[in-house]
């Protein structure tokens, strides 16, 4: 099934196979990704019981001594098979149980233990036929009551007065959205390396839900794992063998090339009795680590940089904001919006560490791609790309989304987080139109206010490092040198700061006396570490087409942006705002922001004294730590995000 929807100049496409899914992401509590991915992934883990075997690993037959998790976890990780890893929502995604929470309920109201744990496990209880789907909430709770007053009868226990089962029912779905942070980083690495993921859970087809708590803890599921089974939907319960027969069949694996994770025994017995390999969390640090050990895939830790979503991930949309101008932009998510605004010379693709997080945080955050860049068309004309138009172009944007009443929601207000020329025209924008910003934020890029006194060019010709920028205004020059090579092009920008004096060091200063930007540097350039080899991929695939005038041309646009400002008063920030900075920007120096606060009086900082321009890339974990946290405090009266499960 392929959808496809259009919505006066904005349109969405996704691919959703399950009908379910496609309900959820119409009522916009769902980002649906693309399941269409090649993964590649191997066999599981053999009989123990042999002293040696023959394992295939790759294109060798390997003698291995029998060692448990030896031979077995070479082979689940280097067969050119599918690997799924499932994981039990009770106890492994979310911290909690059920049966935990009976035992409380129970010690509460002084009943005898095990007396609620047995009427709601019963085969044909309310509980079971609530977790199969044969009935609703609404309907399960005053069952579940009838059960317990009968069984109390039955064995002579006193319930109290006030006996009410929806106490329970609250303290449930409360526990529901207390899900692990390490689990969901672990389950978005998972797929990020080629793995497939499923969670499976014992949930009931909520009918009395309010404030949209299950339907976000749906949404924040499915952009971390590629299968969400509720039993409700599948007519079966965790752990019998249909539930996992139905996951399998789903995932398209079997059971053989499947790992299952779960906090009972039971669970873990029940999976290895349809011939999974299974994991039993007793503590999820060393769970992870074995299951880290079973698939090759790092385990999650302190040093771990956060997932990041891949193009399949999101959901991608369009709009048009004139004929010849249309804007594409990715998202995920739901509540205050956030918009992430790129530099040069990047993609919506450099914020893949942010836009998963931040989502997770309880945002709904909007990626662009900038004017004139990947998949944003706009004509080459050098005044299109002049603050006062880009500026202009982001209001049609903000206004246009007001049009969609399905997919997308109303935007009169945002929050503009920028990075780069993105950091430059969000300052813009917060300057100029503060009636449509919320907040604003930009990482290393400061404030630079216009100077009525002083053009332009004379700034950047006081300024060395900027040398390039002055390379950059004859069009076809800096084209022709940025487009010969694409790969080498993107090898040389993309560096951390760490890699600084292990690679040839590219200068911005005094390139137009050596009469370029990558002259007198090698032709082989290694990839940075920055980077992975699809990272790279991709960023060349968004530059193929159209090259590099139309973001250059941001370059060329300084006399008329200084002419439009100047004529403008120079008022007070009054939103606010955050200024991150790099310690290590060897072009946007942290000194630069100096002063900053005497233009924005509610201006916070961050700083990461590490990291050099590629903030967003180089330090994601750091970047996220600082943005989310702003983004709670500023917005935390902006709706939606105390209602976000929690991480």
């Amino acid at each position: 099934m392929h959808l496809f929807a259009s919505l006066r100049g904005v349109c969405v496409t996704s691919g959703p196979r399950d009908p379910f899914m496609l309900l959820l992401l119409m009522a916009n509590t769902i980002n649906y990704r693309s399941q269409d991915a090649a993964l590649r992934l191997p066999c599981r883990v053999l009989s123990t019981r042999i002293k040696s075997r023959v394992c295939y690993c790759g294109d060798k037959f390997l003698m291995m001594p029998q060692r448990k998790g030896d031979c077995e976890n070479r082979a689940f990780r280097n067969m050119s098979e599918k690997r799924a890893v499932l994981f039990n929502f009770w106890g492994v995604v979310a911290l909690s149980r059920p049966r935990a929470f009976l035992q409380e309920l129970e010690e509460l109201h002084r009943l005898p233990g095990g007396f609620l744990s047995r009427v709601a496990s019963r085969t044909d209880g309310a509980v079971s036929r609530a977790e199969r789907g044969q009935v609703t909430l609404s309907q399960m709770v005053p069952a579940f009551e009838a059960e317990c007053v009968a069984e109390s009868a039955v064995k002579g226990v006193t319930l109290p007065s006030d006996w009410s089962a929806r106490g329970l029912l609250e303290e449930l779905r409360e526990a529901m959205k207390d899900v692990q942070p390490a689990v969901m980083k672990t389950a978005a690495r998972l797929r990020h390396s080629g793995l497939l993921t499923a969670v499976l859970a014992n949930h009931w087809l909520d009918d009395v839900a309010s404030g949209g708590g299950p339907a976000r803890l749906l949404s924040l599921l499915g952009a971390h794992f590629d299968l969400v089974l509720q039993s409700c939907r599948s007519g079966h319960r965790v752990p019998e063998p249909g539930m996992f027969h139905s996951a399998l069949q789903q995932l398209g694996v079997t059971s053989q090339q499947a790992l299952w994770m779960d906090a009972d025994e039971d669970g873990v017995k029940a999976a290895e009795g349809v011939g999974m390999t299974a994991i039993l969390v007793e503590d999820l640090d060393d769970a992870l680590k074995k299951l880290a050990n079973f698939t090759g895939v790092q385990a999650v830790g302190a040093e771990s940089p956060p997932p990041p979503c891949s193009p399949d991930d999101v959901a991608h949309g369009y709009v048009t904001i004139r004929p010849g101008v249309r804007t594409h932009y990715v998202e995920m998510g739901s509540g205050p919006p956030v918009l992430l605004c790129h530099g040069f010379p990047e993609s919506w693709y450099s914020w893949r560490y942010q836009i998963p997080a931040v989502a997770a945080a309880g945002f709904r955050v909007l990626a662009l791609d900038m004017k004139g860049y990947g998949g944003s068309t706009a004509p080459p004309d050098i005044e299109e790309y002049s603050q006062e138009q880009l500026c202009k172009d982001l209001i049609t944007f903000l206004d246009k989304m007001l049009y969609c009443c399905v997919f997308v929601q109303a935007i009169p207000q945002v929050t503009l987080v920028g990075h780069d020329w993105g950091g430059f025209l969000v300052w813009t924008m917060a300057q100029y139109f503060p009636e449509r910003v919320r907040a604003v934020a930009s990482l290393n890029t400061p404030l630079f206010p216009a100077d009525p006194s002083v053009s332009p060019a004379e700034k950047l010709k006081a300024v060395p490092i900027f040398d390039y920028q002055l390379y950059f205004q004859k069009p076809g020059v800096a084209e022709a040198e940025l487009e010969k090579d694409l790969e080498r092009t993107f090898n040389i920008m993309f560096f951390s700061s760490a890699e600084v004096g292990k690679r040839p060091a590219l200068s911005t200063a005094g390139v137009c006396a050596r009469g370029g930007l990558f002259v007198g540097l090698p032709e082989q350039i290694p990839r940075g570490c920055m980077l992975t080899e699809a990272d790279l991929r991709y960023y060349i695939s968004q530059y193929q087409e159209r090259g590099f005038r139309r973001p250059l041309n941001w370059y060329r646009n300084g006399e008329e942006n200084w002419r439009w400002m100047c004529a403008r008063p120079p008022g007070k920030m009054l939103m606010p705002a955050l200024m991150v900075t790099a310690g290590k920007d060897r072009v946007l120096l942290p000194a630069f922001s100096k002063g900053m606060e005497d233009m924005i009086p509610h201006l916070s900082r961050g700083h990461i004294e590490e990291c050099g321009h590629w903030t967003q890339m180089e330090r994601p974990a750091e970047t996220n730590s600082i943005l989310i946290s702003w983004l709670q405090e500023t917005l935390r009266g902006g709706g939606g995000v105390t209602m976000a499960p929690k991480l």
